[in-house]
């Protein structure tokens, strides 16, 4: 169903209602394309005040984005002098929103938007009545790492199984990938918590749960994601998710889920099995227990998906999990010293 069709039995949602909002930091490769499938659909679509939030990017990005203001004029540009996307999300609800704006969308630069997102994502707000409407991601690759990395981030030995990654049924859920806010309810709750660098998702999740809000899974509103290329930025990206999902569960002394825990426990396993094996070689069996899941699943991959770049689905796995638990082990001691 279009965001048309469903506003049809609905007071349509007027352009001067919505803040839609791109945090950036050089994304030259992407934003254009971002923007453009952002822009794609109706016509109200080009009413709608398109804000990109820079950081202090030193690549073209911002170049890009000025050069796209001579052909979508509500197309804004802001400076983010906190550089992170949490303080670029408040920056523009704080800039941009008036006393009109009921709805934002937050949209990723790393993304490609199917056409009318904007309104879609707005149109679920206003049906649902939810203080926050979350979606799948579904990952697509270009290079052969890309592609690796995106074949296996969206099963259970990924991302674990989370519901917004690639998921199919729509319902009520405590987290997801965030696309829109009731504005009223993200004012309310103080928006995101921006000393954090990753996580601010969950963690502003947890708050508008606290406050009795309700959050929406909508599966049939997707957006296409690019993964990280290479296995150095995609350590670093877990690593920090690790460190951000420390600090969550700290600070609202959450217990991690099952599959959570289960990248910490591979860790712990795997070193102690390296470590103790030179006394007890049975040991050894931990982390070659673990490496043969990896391979299995790399082999399955490259032949399920006819490509041997379905090899390297492994070791993008193994970054994910090892580089989120050390990330979670190295900011889980900080807090408890």
């Amino acid at each position: 169903m279009t965001a048309q069709q469903t506003q049809s039995s609905e007071r349509p949602v007027s352009p001067d209602e919505i803040l839609a909002v791109v945090p950036v930091l050089n994304e030259a490769r992407y934003i254009e394309a971002c923007i453009r499938s952002l822009m794609t659909g109706a016509n109200r679509l080009q009413d709608v005040a398109l804000t990109i939030v820079d950081g202090g990017s030193t690549d073209d990005t911002v170049a890009i984005v000025q050069r796209l203001q001579a052909e979508f004029p509500n197309l804004r540009l802001a400076h983010n002098p906190k550089r992170l996307q949490a303080a670029a999300v408040n920056l523009a609800v704080v800039q941009f929103a008036d006393a009109k704006t009921r709805f934002m969308v937050r949209c990723d630069a790393h993304s490609v938007f199917p056409p009318d997102f904007i309104l879609d994502v707005v149109s679920a707000l206003a049906r649902t009545k939810a203080s926050s409407v979350v979606i799948p991601m579904d990952a697509v690759g270009a290079t052969c790492f890309e592609k690796a990395n995106a074949w296996i981030v969206d099963t259970p030995l990924g991302s674990g199984g989370s519901a917004h990654r690639g998921g199919r049924k729509s319902g009520f859920v405590d987290h997801g990938h965030h696309a829109g806010f009731d504005l009223a309810t993200f004012r309310a709750v103080g928006g995101y918590d921006e000393t954090f660098s990753h996580n601010e998702d969950a963690e502003y999740d947890e708050r508008v749960i606290q406050q009795g809000g309700k959050i929406f899974l909508d599966a049939t509103i997707r957006k296409a994601y690019h993964p990280r290329g290479t296995i150095s930025s995609l350590a670093r990206q877990y690593f920090n998710y690790g460190k951000g999902r420390a600090r969550n569960a700290f600070k609202h002394k959450r217990p991690l889920k099952v599959r959570q825990a289960l990248p910490i426990l591979a860790f712990l396993g795997s070193v102690l099995g390296l470590v103790v094996s030179p006394f007890f070689w049975p040991a050894l069996i931990l982390p070659a227990g673990y490496v043969s899941i990896l391979l299995l699943a790399s082999i399955f991959i490259a032949i399920s998906k006819r490509s041997p770049c379905g090899l390297l689905s492994g070791v993008a796995s193994g970054t994910m999990h090892m580089s989120w638990a050390v990330g979670f082990l190295v900011q889980a001691s900080r807090q408890w010293r």
